[in-house]
């Protein structure tokens, strides 16, 4: 920042830390006019956290998303900016390589590759949420008030010139990671779910499969009872039908009651994220509930 000609100002979200990480946001905040601190009520969650950012920072050309473990390189803003100045609207990071366990970087190329496949929007493989994305880009994410986000989704499906950048992933610079299984999966099933047709058409194509299968069953009993007198015994046959048509039925019920819970949520028309307090230009402030 000290030696860029760039205007720079940094938004720093505690979303809702138990850690010296907002006292810290504070002592910068407050001696350092070019640090925005916004604390939030409490843990939103990553995907909320950066919408605060993204909502709140006053950036009048672009804004650069980037998390706080430093796994994603700063540094990179001036090629990133480069490469907005030559017409891109978004400028996203891809990742050539990652320095993480084998099990995740084997869950993160499958996923990318499954939800590329099934996706009505073309969501770049191999890229998360860092990105340098331009103010009528965030200007739009902003009057998108979706509760269960996916940011990278989101913003591929805006459109405009979009760009990649390829880079190695570094690893964690400290701490550990507050992201857990539970919580990769549900922002996969956000991914899934907001921005693919495949989990409903994939039940309809279940359904006529479990149909065509208890046909063609009904026909080998047939055939079996008028030209071999053979008769399939009741119980078993009667335990396979119900065994096939109540994992059906619970399949569809389960894929259905997923967007109904996206539905029941977003129906209630809650703030996306409250923010406690903040302090811009060293001063604080305390704004209400976007």
């Amino acid at each position: 920042m000290d030696s860029s000609e760039l205007t720079i100002e940094v938004v720093l979200i505690d979303d809702g830390s138990r850690d010296d990480t907002a006292l810290k946001i504070r002592q910068l905040a407050l001696t350092d006019e070019r640090y925005h601190g916004v604390f939030l009520s409490r843990n939103h969650g990553h995907q909320l956290a950066l919408t605060a950012g993204i909502s709140t920072a006053k950036g009048t050309e672009a804004i650069f998303v980037i998390d706080g473990d430093l796994q994603d390189p700063p540094e990179l803003l001036p090629e990133f900016y480069r490469l907005l100045k030559e017409g891109n609207d978004v400028v996203y990071a891809v990742r050539k390589k990652r320095k993480e366990s084998f099990i995740k970087k084997t869950g993160y190329h499958l996923f990318y590759r499954i939800l590329r496949s099934i996706s009505y929007v073309d969501i770049p493989l191999d890229s998360g949420d860092f990105a340098l994305v331009s103010r009528r880009v965030v200007d739009v994410m902003k009057k998108m008030p979706e509760e269960s986000r996916y940011l990278r989704g989101m913003r591929s499906w805006i459109g405009f010139q979009q760009t990649g950048f390829q880079y190695e992933r570094d690893a964690r610079a400290a701490g550990e990671s507050k992201y857990s299984f539970k919580q990769l999966f549900r922002l996969a099933y956000n991914g899934i779910f907001n921005f693919s047709e495949f989990p409903v058409k994939f039940m309809s194509r279940v359904g006529v499969l479990a149909i065509l299968i208890s046909l063609l069953y009904f026909i080998i009993v047939v055939v079996k009872k008028l030209f071999f007198a053979q008769v399939i015994e009741g119980f078993t046959s009667l335990l396979f039908v119900i065994i096939l048509f109540s994992g059906v039925q619970l399949l569809a019920l389960g894929i259905i009651g997923e967007y109904v819970l996206r539905i029941f949520f977003q129906s209630k028309n809650r703030p996306l994220f409250i923010i406690k307090e903040e302090i811009v230009n060293r001063e604080y402030t305390s704004p209400d509930a976007v």
